[in-house]
């Protein structure tokens, strides 16, 4: 989904919601392994925690982040480099975020 913003191109992560990107990849410095628990503002459900170890938990912890973050130090906080990469096309992403992030760093287009 995509509007535009003072002649710029905005890709939506949801109606109304501009999705967030990082400016390089190398600041996301979350946590590679273990648990993490999100703050019930990005996951709204009882249990927030997330064993990374576990592929489908790491998986759906990172479409949450990259769909509900509001700040760069939210992705910085939850999100690790190598891992994002390394998942990029197993993500279920709404077409916007999606967008936004390959077309700020091309190389996720190439994660194959």
């Amino acid at each position: 989904m995509r509007g535009t913003l003072h002649g710029a191109t905005v890709h939506l992560a949801r109606p109304g919601r501009p999705a967030l990107v990082i400016d390089a990849l190398d600041e996301l410095c979350g946590p590679e392994r273990g648990v993490v628990e999100l703050p019930l503002r990005l996951w709204w459900q009882p249990e927030r925690r997330f064993n990374l170890g576990q592929h489908t938990m790491l998986l759906w912890m990172y479409e949450n982040v990259l769909r509900e973050a509001v700040s760069r130090d939210e992705l910085r906080c939850f999100l690790h480099a190598a891992t994002l990469v390394r998942v990029w096309r197993e993500l279920n992403l709404p077409r916007g975020v999606r967008q936004a992030w390959e077309a700020r760093h091309p190389q996720l287009r190439r994660v194959g």
